[in-house]
């Protein structure tokens, strides 16, 4: 099964140092969440991360301290002139067990008025994996500190879009969704039994459905929509959360 793990802010410039130790984080994290993922035979042993640069050669991390990621990043801003203005992109690709696959993407420490930063994971899995969907998007979350953030799939989003009218860039929901502390305030109460306030008032994190049951996220995304929870970021933007 394919999944993407989401995490979307506005504007919120940090320097590399930040970024790497915000990176480093949300890789523990994950490869603690995902110990079947694993490439590596030894249980608990380091896992090996590849950027997945848009050219030039790939680098390998491993382990990936904040030491390597720092200097990953520095080597991302020096081949994108407008690194310094949008945000500085990273891919990394895990090595992964055969029939996963785990790559992180994200376009962060920029101020942008009109491009939204963001933290994307995909992960492939066996078909009778169990992944810890609201843990890695709790990750996300308490990383990041994003606005908004979700764990869906295609059919989610093809569903958003014909039948609720869900548009590229705006706010969304998946089967896991996240909102920040602004927009959890204007959760509905019906969908308050399906959240979970994180910790230093972090937000809200609401589980709204089964992985595939597109209708009830449907439903959600409508009920919060109507509530104002998922309303856009004022463009241009001018601050990381509503």
């Amino acid at each position: 099964m394919r999944r993407v793990v989401r995490g979307f802010w506005g504007p919120r410039q940090e320097p590399v140092e930040t970024l790497a130790e915000r990176w480093h984080a949300t890789l523990d994290r994950f490869t603690g969440l995902l110990p079947a993922a694993a490439a590596a035979a030894e249980a608990g042993a380091p896992w090996t991360w590849r950027t997945a640069p848009a050219s030039g050669p790939a680098g390998t991390l491993r382990p990936p301290d904040e030491a390597s990621l720092r200097a990953a990043l520095r080597t991302a801003q020096e081949a994108d002139d407008w690194s310094a203005g949008n945000g500085t992109s990273l891919r990394l690709v895990a090595d992964t067990a055969p029939g996963w696959k785990v790559e992180i993407a994200a376009l962060a420490g920029g101020a942008p008025q009109f491009l939204l930063q963001s933290l994307v994971a995909t992960i492939v899995s066996p078909d009778d994996a169990a992944l810890p969907d609201a843990g890695l998007l709790t990750a996300v979350a308490e990383v990041w500190h994003p606005d908004y953030g979700d764990v869906s799939d295609r059919a989610v989003t093809a569903a958003l879009k014909k039948e609720a009218g869900f548009r590229i860039g705006t706010p969304s929901v998946g089967w896991v969704a996240y909102l920040s502390p602004s927009r959890a305030t204007r959760v509905p109460p019906a969908l308050e039994p399906h959240s979970r306030h994180l910790p230093d008032d972090r937000g809200v994190l609401l589980t709204l459905a089964s992985p595939g049951d597109v209708a009830a996220v449907v439903a959600a995304y409508r009920s919060l929509g109507e509530a104002g929870a998922l309303e856009p970021l004022p463009q241009p933007m001018t601050r990381p959360t509503l």
